[in-house]
């Protein structure tokens, strides 16, 4: 019997070890897209030591995008290394030392483990770029979406790689946001799915696990949860600033609902909303707003044009 249980307790250690082997291990990275979240991501991927490429259209969005992570590698390392600025010094240097840039994706990919999409949130946009980059990557390249709201497997399905597809959905600011949603579509590999949980670690996130469903798992809560308010603001039962508050003091959110949809912006909430509307459209908490509708057709968008539902100077 103890011969037994010696013999099992090997195999399994085998298989395990077997299993590991299979993963990948992600040393080069490919970020299309130099806006706030592609810039983020590309900045913690080489701050953990991997060799990133970040890619955009122009170079001077790339320009942008580089002195943006350099400004925040600033802010990083006063915390970090308040008491050994030469310390500091040094991590930043390293880091830029990660991290290039170019505004050609296909040339790029060639020679890459891991790319992270992170373009606008249009379907057909990404898709097109999926099934372009498909053609260029090698074989065992894995492809991740940093969607926020769109379907996986509708991206998966646009290139040959639909067993190493998956989500990634990092949070804003990414230097800052702890946690990543990792998304498995149904034909992602169990391979393909480890290999992007400890690449997530590696970047020093806190990974979650999540089937591809809209939303995955925190927009899903909060997006309904920001148009409830907004529902009770359109029946009259309180005023947006009241639900805010109430929301703070009674829930202890940091931001109120309208506070957070100011924040986020209001096109960016609408065009979710109605993404998975037309998915479920037989789903109340899927329903949408006509003021929501009505201050994104009148351009208030939020905090980023000066009026959403409260107004910035």
């Amino acid at each position: 019997m103890a011969f037994a249980t010696r013999h099992f307790v090997r195999a399994a250690s085998s298989d395990a070890a077997t299993a590991a082997a299979k993963k990948l291990l992600i040393k080069h990275v490919t970020i299309i897209g130099g806006g706030l979240m592609g810039a983020g991501i590309a900045q913690v991927a080489a701050a953990s030591g991997h060799t990133v490429v970040l890619v955009d259209q122009s170079d001077e969005i790339l320009k942008k995008s580089t002195k943006g992570i350099e400004e925040s590698l600033k802010r990083v390392t006063k915390k970090k290394f308040a008491d050994k600025p030469e310390a500091g010094a040094e991590f930043i240097k390293k880091t830029l030392k990660n991290l290039t840039t170019s505004t050609d994706a296909a040339s790029v990919v060639h020679s890459t483990d891991l790319v992270i999409e992170a373009i606008v949130e249009n379907l057909e946009v990404k898709n097109e770029l999926f099934k372009r980059l498909d053609k260029f990557a090698p074989e065992h390249t894995i492809f991740a979406s940093n969607t926020s709201s769109l379907q996986i497997t509708k991206m998966a399905n646009a290139t040959t790689r639909q067993d190493r597809f998956g989500g990634l959905h990092f949070f804003n600011p990414v230097p800052m946001m702890k946690l990543v949603e990792v998304i498995k579509t149904p034909m992602t590999s169990q391979k393909t799915f480890e290999s992007l949980v400890d690449f997530s670690k590696a970047v020093g996130k806190s990974p979650v696990s999540c089937k591809d469903t809209p939303g995955f798992i925190v927009n899903r809560l909060l997006v309904p949860y920001m148009m409830e308010a907004v529902r009770l603001f359109e029946r009259g039962d309180a005023s947006k600033e009241d639900i805010d508050v109430a929301m703070k003091l009674g829930a202890g959110y940091p931001m109120g609902p309208f506070e957070l949809l100011d924040y986020v912006g209001l096109d960016t909430s609408k065009y979710i909303i109605d993404g998975w509307h037309s998915l479920e459209p037989n789903n109340p908490l899927f329903a949408p707003s006509p003021l929501l509708n009505k201050l994104v057709e009148e351009k208030k968008l939020g905090k980023k044009t000066g009026e959403g539902f409260y107004k910035y100077k």
